[in-house]
């Protein structure tokens, strides 16, 4: 096959025709095509046994022996450092599912995988790869027309049960599977303060959400603070540590004298000169201390640095100040206390400050940290995450920003399905039933579709455990009567039965969207029949360098 990528054989003459660089290999038809689909099916099959409640986790050691335990599927594709082409087209499907909606990664990439598995058996049966394409296009089509039309129901977001419900079935297949009733509440309460109506829709953003990690206590100790942590602490001893009824002013200025950009030089010739040169300076940091005490402020939060000298003279004043906070931690509390960032002082008015009911510096673990609590009507709240060991902070940030992300998916959406496997069986069902009036070979493509549908469900049953044959068998017994749509899989007992009383609710949005993005990965693959692979960089420089000694 090399050879072929070098030379084409003019048949006249016999003469070789380079036609790509020098070391450059082609590998075309058939085998392109399987070597491709053997790449994502091997990375479908690594987050194969993370899938579901029962998953299990992995371990990911980086190149400098950072470890991360998870079963996070958009983490694990972003550490494993993936290489072959095509494996990477799936973690790219997966980085845009997890950007798109926040969960359903795994779904995705394991559903591509079961679909290149049953393309696999088809193409044995010299069914054209184009076929197969448009019959898995058509499937979804079709799968996702009748999902929203027969499967999704509506949902208020005032029903709070059931958006905790949405909220507990993301954290299921994680480590925290203990507090997951907790972190719930948490999360929905979390995005109902953000939401925001923009054009008579509803959107959430979750940017707006802080979250702050600090090892040490309990996952139980993890709590939702309307307002913001500045992770700061109050940068004079004397100044007040707690502060009621805050006005708060929010500063992207220096409370400092800035050193001017052109050298200068100042000649002084006698010790009154020197004085009045200093107390000039401070004079200057007197003067922005008084603008801020003019205008009401007692708390001062500021982008930049402030000078010793400004931190005594607002000491004195009684005003606590943090320095060189985070600009997106500026623009939350702008959020939070109603007031605006002000880039220079001579500017600041009294309608630019925030409010907070308190401002406190509290000691959390080793660390010291400002709360800022009771704004007036928070647009921007934080969550503070604990627990016993670092890994598992980190594990539950992950799992928060996927809870999070599903209560926000339905509030944008507000249409949920029946998950435990209800969804995918139920869809499978109709698949194969319109197989049969699309008729032709099409519609091997559209069963195999249903297929890889019923595979997702397969990797469920078989990672709690269970026989998944036995489990479909019966899971298609019961989609067979009437309400059967709602029966899935429950994993901790091996029993089929109704999700409804499981509780186990998904957001229509994260299934749709998981369905699209795994048909879409898995399609690309399909129509590549030709791989051409450029040198690399370093081996062609080798090349020339060994080139180049052996010409000396």
């Amino acid at each position: 096959m090399a050879e072929k990528a070098r030379a084409a054989l003019v048949p006249t003459q016999g003469i070789p025709v380079l036609i790509l660089k020098e070391g450059s290999t082609r590998t075309a038809g058939q085998e392109a095509l399987r070597n491709n689909m053997m790449a994502a099916i091997t990375v479908a099959e690594m987050l194969r046994t993370t899938y579901g409640p029962r998953g299990m986790d992995k371990m990911l050691v980086d190149t400098i022996g950072d470890i991360t335990i998870t079963n996070d599927g958009a983490t694990i594709l972003d550490k494993m450092d993936v290489q072959h082409p095509a494996a990477k087209m799936l973690v790219q499907i997966a980085k845009g599912q997890d950007e798109e909606v926040g969960d359903g990664t795994k779904t995705s990439v394991i559903f591509a995988g079961e679909l290149l598995k049953a393309a696999e058996a088809l193409l044995e049966k010299n069914v054209h790869p184009v076929v197969i394409v448009n019959g898995y296009k058509r499937a979804l089509e079709e799968a996702v027309r009748f999902a929203n039309e027969k499967l999704a129901e509506d949902v208020s977001i005032e029903d709070l049960e059931t958006l905790k419900k949405i909220a507990a079935t993301a954290l299921t297949s994680k480590a925290v599977h203990g507090v997951r009733d907790h972190f719930a509440e948490i999360a929905v309460k979390a995005v109902l303060q953000v939401v925001e109506e923009r054009g008579g829709r509803k959107y959430v953003d979750i940017d707006n959400i802080q979250i702050i990690k600090k090892h040490g206590g309990s996952l139980f100790d993890t709590k939702l603070v309307y307002g913001i942590i500045l992770d700061k602490e109050v940068v004079h001893p004397g100044m007040p540590k707690r502060v009621e009824k805050a006005r708060i002013a929010l500063l992207d200025a220096p409370l400092e004298i800035e050193k001017t950009e052109i050298d200068a030089e100042i000649r002084i010739s006698d010790p009154e000169q020197m004085r009045r040169f200093l107390e000039e300076k401070e004079n200057i940091l007197r003067s922005f201390v008084d603008k801020i005490v003019g205008v009401g402020a007692n708390v001062v939060v500021c982008q930049k640095g402030i000078d010793d000298v400004a931190q005594h003279f607002l000491a004195k004043k009684g005003i606590l100040a943090v320095r060189r906070v985070k600009r997106s931690d500026m623009e939350k509390l702008e959020r939070a206390t109603g007031g605006r960032i002000v880039s220079n002082i001579e500017d600041l008015t009294e309608n630019d400050l925030g409010y907070a009911e308190l401002v406190e510096e509290r000691k959390v673990g080793e660390d010291k940290m400002v709360f800022v609590e009771g704004t007036k009507n928070p647009k921007a709240v934080s969550i503070l995450i604990r627990g016993g060991l670092e890994r598992v902070v980190d594990e539950a940030e992950r799992v928060f920003r996927d809870a999070l992300s599903v209560v926000a998916d339905v509030v944008k959406v507000p249409k949920v399905v029946y998950g435990a496997g209800a969804f995918e069986i139920e869809v499978a069902k109709h698949l194969k039933d319109y197989a049969n009036k699309v008729g032709g070979k099409e519609s091997l493509a559209i069963e195999a579709y249903a297929k890889a549908l019923e595979g997702l469900v397969a990797t469920l049953i078989e990672n709690a455990g269970l026989d998944p044959i036995e489990k479909l068998s019966e899971l298609r017994k019961a989609h067979s009567q009437e309400d059967g749509k709602y029966y899935g899989i429950n994993v901790y007992s091996g029993t089929v039965e109704d999700s409804r009383k499981m509780g186990v609710i998904e957001p229509l949005a994260v299934k749709v969207n998981a369905l699209k993005a795994g048909t879409e990965a898995a399609t690309m693959i399909l129509r590549i029949d030709d791989i051409i692979a450029a040198t690399k960089a370093k081996e062609e420089k080798e090349k020339k360098e060994e080139k180049k000694s052996s010409e000396e």
